[in-house]
């Protein structure tokens, strides 16, 4: 009476913790990226309050978006790989838990999921790379 049922197929406890590591690997692009643009800023040579006359604002302004694009580009993706590898893990562990022969069929449907973030992170580095911030005045 009461307490916690047994787990009616205890197999599945193990196999289901790939989901985990996909979600994980999901993070880890998001730390990628913020490394990647953390080192994209660059500080003036003359640091100032106020930029003197001559400095490419147009550049300052397309460094910014640029790399604000590429970091939406990858948390975005991001997110949609972690809505899909965690309603494709569920579908895995309650099929698993059904039928043992579907685990495998149903672990590369998650893997696809998974590679939603890989090409995110492919595109936020291709953004990145046009992100150069001026650090001297125009001559």
């Amino acid at each position: 009476p009461g307490g916690v049922p047994p787990a009616k197929a205890p197999r599945i406890r193990s196999k289901n913790l790939i989901s985990v590591i996909f979600c994980e690997a999901t993070a880890i692009y998001g730390v990628i990226m913020a490394i990647i643009l953390t080192n994209k800023i660059k500080e003036p040579e003359d640091a100032t309050d106020y930029l003197a006359q001559g400095w490419d604002y147009p550049g300052y302004y397309y460094a910014g978006y640029g790399m604000f694009s590429a970091g939406l580009s990858v948390g975005l993706t991001n997110v949609a790989s972690g809505v899909s590898v965690g309603i494709a893990g569920s579908s895995c562990a309650i099929a698993d838990a059904q039928d043992a022969s579907l685990f495998v069929k149903i672990l590369i449907v998650e893997i696809f999921a998974s590679a939603l973030g890989i090409f995110g992170i492919i595109v936020g580095i291709i953004q990145s790379n046009a992100c150069n911030f001026p650090i001297a005045a125009l001559s």
